[in-house]
């Protein structure tokens, strides 16, 4: 169950919409992020028994990343640079220094990026299924996995220290809620 406290903002969807190719090498330069900050996780020395598990969550990024990559090439979209997301940077802005807080915080945040991809596919699969039918199913198909890593990085904040955790999930629940609704004229997933 994700936690958010507000939606996305309402022109959201009709901008992606409106330029599904822009989406999509947004959508790939999040998979390849989020493959390398699964990778940086692990330099946290309480996150060295989870190494295995961060590696899993890396490959299975970097899978996805592959798979993106191959609906550009197939629909002749050039990869081209990326933009950088007001709404990720204003997260990762308040990731507090020190190891035991600076993990937490970035375990949350991860936590937060997946969950919004996880509640941005759902809607993704279900408004592109009469428009485009490979791209519905192929959002379909991430739903899981982000949910899954929106719970495995929680899961792991929480296995640090859980009222900690739970503190500066309130704050940065508040944050997103606060973040979110902030204008981005750009079409990217978050």
């Amino acid at each position: 169950m994700l936690l958010f406290r507000e939606k996305g903002p309402a022109d959201w969807l009709p901008k992606v919409l409106a330029d599904l190719p822009a989406v999509l090498v947004d959508h790939a330069h999040l998979e390849r992020k989020a493959a390398t900050t699964a990778l940086n996780l692990e330099k946290y020395r309480d996150l060295y028994p989870r190494v295995e598990e961060l590696n899993a969550i890396a490959i299975e990024e970097l899978q996805h990343f592959q798979l993106v990559l191959d609906l550009l090439k197939r629909r002749g979209i050039p990869f081209s640079q990326p933009h950088p997301s007001p709404w990720i940077s204003g997260l990762m802005k308040s990731v507090r220094n020190g190891q035991r807080h600076q993990v937490i915080d970035h375990l949350i945040c991860c936590s937060l990026i997946e969950g919004r991809s996880c509640e941005k596919f759902q809607i993704l699969a279900r408004e592109l299924e009469p428009i485009d039918a490979e791209l519905a199913k192929f959002y379909a198909s991430l739903v899981e996995s982000e949910g899954n890593h929106y719970a495995t990085y929680l899961l792991m904040a929480r296995g640090i220290d859980p009222v900690e955790t739970d503190q500066r999930l309130d704050f940065y629940l508040d944050l997103d809620a606060k973040t979110i609704r902030e204008s981005n004229p750009l079409p990217m997933l978050h």
